[in-house]
């Protein structure tokens, strides 16, 4: 994906509805928009998030007015659930309390209150429950497309689950055999659920990707959903970058007489 595409995107997704808007206008997967959508909303409030917590007292007062959270969070460009943490946070809610409330919104004795939850949680499809099951569970996918595909190849492997009593830095897979790729054996792949654009592969590489090739030597990360390819960035020269594409290649590894799996019999 060019840039300036995925930046005309992520400008264009200011609201949930611009999803759908998006999907049947111009012909984009819902679950990509969905994506860039939710590094969008999470970026920004990550970047906003004490600017708008320092207003707290205001929210409250309007919320105390009659608007509601989904109304308050629209006017500050703030997803309606951490808007409605940082009111709770003021009327001496903790933040266990609120998340038990936002897990279960008929736990709260106030129907106003009840209501007024139930729509931030309807309308915040990154921050609700949901919204953060739907992260992980596309997570869990990635990792098991990349089981799935080595698995069928017969290629042995741990998992990071299984190096975490090992190393400090765990990538996805560690496999016992590199494969030939890019010019490089490859040790290792980490599998990532979402757009590679430069702020992500950026911040990868400095938290994770650069201390996988340190410690284990050369590897692939997976951008399953598409990466940015016209933007230069220094990329350690042992480290390759892939989408989906990759894995329906014939050429990357010989498919082996037999199937087994590390920790099989």
């Amino acid at each position: 994906m060019k840039h300036s595409e995925y930046m005309e995107l992520y400008r264009k997704l200011s609201t949930p509805e611009d999803i759908d808007f998006l999907a049947e206008n111009f012909g984009y997967g819902k679950e990509l928009l969905l994506v860039i959508y939710t590094q969008r909303v999470t970026r920004d409030a990550t970047k906003r998030y004490y600017r708008v917590k320092d207003q707290a007292k205001r929210l409250l007062r309007m919320w105390q007015d009659g608007q509601s959270f989904v109304q308050i969070a629209r006017r500050y460009d703030f997803p309606p659930v951490l808007t409605a943490m940082m009111i709770m946070e003021q009327r001496k809610v903790s933040r266990k309390q609120f998340w038990k409330l936002v897990s279960d919104p008929g736990l709260s004795g106030d129907a106003g209150l009840r209501k007024d939850l139930q729509q931030a949680l309807k309308d915040d499809i990154v921050y609700s429950p949901s919204g953060v099951e739907t992260q992980y569970a596309r997570g869990r996918w990635g990792e098991k497309m990349l089981t799935d595909w080595l698995d069928a190849r017969g290629l042995q492997y741990r998992t990071e689950k299984q190096l975490k009593s090992e190393y400090d830095k765990t990538p996805d897979v560690l496999l016992h055999k590199p494969i030939e790729w890019n010019g490089s054996k490859n040790y290792w792949i980490e599998s990532k659920a979402i757009v590679g654009d430069p702020v992500e592969i950026k911040r990868h590489i400095r938290k994770q990707l650069g201390p996988y090739w340190e410690i284990f030597g050369d590897g692939i990360v997976v951008y399953w959903f598409g990466f940015v390819d016209d933007v230069k960035l220094e990329v350690p020269k042992g480290i390759s970058m892939v989408d989906q594409r990759f894995f329906e290649r014939d050429d990357v590894v010989p498919l082996p007489q037999t199937v087994k799996r590390v920790g099989s019999s």
